[in-house]
């Protein structure tokens, strides 16, 4: 089972989470993170984030990253939406 966890943070603080799990096969990695984000946004009522180099490169290297406001096209009332692979078929 893949899942993927969301995380919105202000002020050093966890003020929502959620976890998205996949469980088909026939679906591949990178396609089960872009539904994950997109399950996130609808539950947290915002727009979906634009990946910049950083957070690709940074999403590879350790399967984690966050997307501050130079993410988002609206402005946001909470300092980071983190995202983190935490377990993988």
């Amino acid at each position: 089972m893949f899942r993927i966890w969301g995380k919105i943070f202000k002020d050093n603080h966890l003020i929502q989470d959620m976890v998205y799990e996949n469980s088909d096969l026939s679906i591949n990695r990178t396609k089960k993170i872009f539904a994950g984000v997109h399950e996130f946004c609808l539950a947290f009522d915002l727009q979906e984030p634009i990946w910049l180099d950083k957070n690709i490169a940074e999403f590879k290297r350790i399967d984690k990253t966050r997307f501050l406001q130079d993410n988002f096209i609206e402005s946001i009332d909470f300092d980071y939406l983190e995202i983190q692979v935490i377990d993988e078929d």
